[in-house]
């Protein structure tokens, strides 16, 4: 899979309207794709293995989009082999008290995986410069000192943000993050299905309905975080979502190149330790059944 044609070039302006929510890329066929996310999903996990035994490395996931863009089942899908103790999922929704007391990026930060561990945050820190973007009101909720809300407070933010993910990057933690790219028919088909259909109805939140009203004002945010936050450290990739299918076979190949990319060995035992093993492995073949 061409990766170039799902990744944010750093620095650029983008257009969301270019890229095509209904790309599929070289599959015609749903079965090929499916084929190959099985593939990879057992390819993900040996490596998986190796990153929790290895010890060195963390990889931290990162899941933004509109509502029913496909988030949980991305998750739900893509993640399925991987071995619980090394993988933890957190879902970020309104702040707490606690967390409108700290700074922006405290409730994700304590959430971070560590080294040996896959983190997948379900929403993040980039809320705070897309829904307070378009909720200007939620930002008095934050109680930051002086003036709050223009442009430098969301360019402090990007900045901030950079910052943190190349410190992240730095010390060892991988960051993938994906933007499900889902369109507006495609979201409306969505939510009738969750009302249509009665084990769906607990998913359809009125609210989610409402945030419709603010679909353009919510994509010029998301291409202003998309241009500001994609860089060579941890560039964003936009992920075509109309398909669930794809979506989930397009996260997979990215998560796989990214495992691959760290060069994952299982650790070396010593000399001593060797030893070590076969003496005991010679006291167990003594014992007397």
């Amino acid at each position: 899979m061409d990766h170039k044609l799902l990744i944010v070039p750093a620095g650029k302006k983008i257009h969301l309207a270019h890229y095509d929510p209904g790309f599929t890329g070289t599959f015609k066929k749903k079965e090929n794709a499916l084929k190959k996310l099985q593939a990879d999903i057992l390819s993900i996990a040996e490596l998986q293995d190796i990153l929790y035994a290895q010890d060195r490395y963390a990889l931290l996931i990162i899941f933004q989009a509109m509502d029913a863009a496909g988030k949980d089942g991305a998750i739900k899908h893509v993640m399925s082999g991987l071995n619980p103790q090394g993988c933890q999922v957190f879902s970020f929704k309104t702040p707490s008290a606690e967390e409108l007391d700290h700074d922006f990026l405290w409730r994700c930060n304590k959430a971070l995986p560590e080294k040996g561990r896959i983190g997948i945050f379900n929403r993040s820190y980039y809320e705070e410069v897309l829904v307070v973007r378009v909720h200007p009101e939620l930002i008095t909720k934050e109680k930051l000192p002086g003036e709050s809300g223009g442009k430098e407070l969301w360019n402090d933010r990007y900045d901030e943000i950079n910052q943190f993910e190349h410190h992240l990057v730095r010390n060892g933690v991988v960051v993938l993050k994906f933007f499900l790219n889902v369109s507006k028919d495609e979201q409306k088909r969505r939510f009738l299905e969750r009302i249509e259909e009665p084990d769906k109805n607990w998913k359809f939140s009125i609210a989610d309905a409402s945030e419709r009203k603010h679909w353009d004002e919510y994509m010029k945010v998301y291409e202003d975080m998309l241009r500001h936050t994609s860089t060579k450290w941890a560039p964003w990739y936009v992920i075509p979502a109309d398909h669930k299918w794809f979506t989930r076979v397009a996260v997979a190949d990215v998560l796989l190149k990214g495992l691959k990319s760290l060069d994952l060995k299982y650790p070396k035992v010593s000399k001593e330790r060797r030893t070590e093993l076969q003496k005991i492995r010679q006291q167990l073949e003594s014992e007397q059944t």
